[in-house]
């Protein structure tokens, strides 16, 4: 099930080009995680990280080249995009395979000693509310006292209005990037349907099927209510535009 390498590239390159029609200011939010990463593990001599849902490798990456002694663990349920992050990144991170939120999940991370941080970029939202409930908690049981937990993604307002106003700025910003230029995410799997590289990848991605449970659109202050409860002292946004956050819970 091995991919070559100029497979891989080449699809992580088309990949991060459709990315960026779904995350506004894509690599700002990338640059403000590791910015706050760095900061919460500085002066730490080995910072450990988990990136939770981290398809082809994109945010380990950058983590990877901007905190060059830290142990990354990448986890995803995707065999496709696992595959094409052990390929092209192979030394950014240890990859899991494993589904987060699924009963026994952080027993396949292996973890030996605490986290300093766990990040998600536009992952978390695919969880329904008691998924991500119980997720919230095991990553506080699993967080160090004063690490975080990074979670940038699109949340909603308080109030139907607020929501559609931000959401509608956050799609002019993209507008005005041209980040519509590029293919979407249905048009990036229906051409990978024809890589002779990935036939087997996608026979055991349709054997696993879709991930368990309905994601929920949460406001911002639901997380925010979650997190505490799970055991995060505090939790409130960083960064911000339109409708998409870099929100950080503290341990």
């Amino acid at each position: 099930m091995g991919l070559s390498m100029a497979t891989a590239e080449s699809w992580v390159r088309r990949w991060e080009r459709q990315q960026q029609r779904y995350a506004v200011d894509r690599e700002e939010r990338f640059t403000v995680i590791a910015d706050v990463v760095e900061h919460v593990t500085e002066g730490r001599p080995r910072p450990r990280i988990l990136d939770l849902g981290c398809g082809p490798g994109s945010l380990a990456a950058r983590l990877a080249a901007r905190l060059r002694r830290a142990e990354i663990v990448a986890v995803d349920m995707d065999p496709l995009l696992l595959e094409l992050a052990r390929t092209h990144h192979a030394d950014a991170a240890r990859y899991v395979d494993t589904e987060i939120g699924a009963d026994g999940w952080t027993e396949a991370l292996a973890l030996e000693q605490p986290l300093d941080a766990a990040v998600s970029t536009t992952a978390l939202h695919y969880l329904s509310e008691a998924a991500l409930r119980r997720t919230y908690t095991e990553l506080a049981r699993l967080t160090r006292p004063g690490g975080v937990l990074v979670n940038a993604d699109h949340l909603l307002h308080h109030g139907p209005g607020h929501s559609r106003i931000a959401a509608h700025v956050g799609r002019c910003r993209a507008l005005r990037q041209q980040a519509f230029a590029h293919e979407d995410w249905e048009s990036w799997w229906t051409a990978a349907a024809g890589e002779p590289e990935f036939a087997d990848l996608l026979d055991e991605r349709a054997r696993r099927g879709p991930i368990a449970g309905t994601g929920e659109e949460l406001p911002l202050s639901r997380h925010m209510e979650l997190l505490h409860r799970a055991g995060f002292e505090h939790a409130a946004p960083v960064w911000q535009f339109g409708n998409s956050y870099v929100l950080v819970a503290i341990r």
